[in-house]
């Protein structure tokens, strides 16, 4: 993992990542601080979210600076219509993840910084999702089977941001989908990544290995959360879905 993180960060000192205060981004940062980078954590999502109040915790015991922006229901649903057009995608998860990417970029454009670190690629690898654990008694064909798909709609999902990213003339960094770093994870165990089909928290080497670097227990065992969710954005999506839907009728 540091070796893909030290390629993406190159000669940057001072680098930006994008955290909600999970295990995931919380590996991420404490890793760029390890390497002797100053970092700046960025957070969005609306008030009150579970991201917001998450990440400020976890930010606050890291000793990082930690930026916010506080989505106002009026913005979201004016840039929701952009990233619309800009990425002409109609899968709803894509559309959240890119929405609350516009905001991050967009935060760390106003903040001096012209990167973005992102920690996606880990919960595909290391059995972060729950599907993981519906397949898991299929044995590991199934399991790597859907880690498969789920890399594949990830690195497409990743263009979509970039796409939105580069509005603000940012760029998106993501050192855990480099080739190198899949085909490394692809060679760990299974059972170091899932135990169980009834495994609720999954990512045990990940887990482990934020302990040993330090990470807040809180962020090493906080179950996944996913950025749509956390960030209410999935739920301001679904009211404008339903509004649209009324309209048409």
């Amino acid at each position: 993992m540091e070796e893909e993180l030290k390629d993406a960060l190159g000669d940057e000192k001072s680098v930006a990542v994008a955290f909600s205060g999970g295990l995931d981004s919380s590996v991420l940062a404490k890793m760029c601080r390890d390497l002797n980078r100053s970092v700046t954590l960025l957070t969005v999502g609306f008030e009150g979210s579970h991201d917001m109040i998450f990440s400020e915790i976890i930010a606050s015991q890291l000793l990082f600076p930690h930026k916010k922006h506080i989505i106002q229901q009026d913005e979201f649903y004016e840039n929701l219509n952009r990233v619309k057009r800009r990425i002409n995608c109609g899968i709803a998860s894509h559309l959240e993840n890119c929405i609350a990417y516009l905001f991050v970029t967009r935060l760390a454009k106003e903040n001096g910084f012209n990167t973005v670190l992102t920690a996606n690629g880990i919960d595909e690898l290391f059995c972060g999702y729950n599907q993981y654990r519906f397949v898991y008694k299929y044995g590991k064909s199934s399991i790597m089977e859907l880690m498969h798909g789920k890399i594949l709609n990830e690195l497409l999902l990743m263009k979509e941001i970039a796409k939105v990213a580069s509005s603000y003339g940012v760029t998106i960094k993501k050192p855990f989908l480099s080739e190198k770093f899949i085909d490394f994870a692809n060679t760990i165990p299974i059972d170091e990544k899932i135990k169980s089909e009834d495994d609720m928290l999954r990512k045990h080497i990940i887990r482990r290995l934020a302990r040993d670097m330090g990470v807040p227990q809180k962020a090493a065992l906080k179950p996944k959360k996913a950025l749509q969710y956390g960030s209410l954005i999935h739920k301001y999506f679904i009211k404008q879905k339903h509004h649209d839907q009324r309209e048409c009728l």
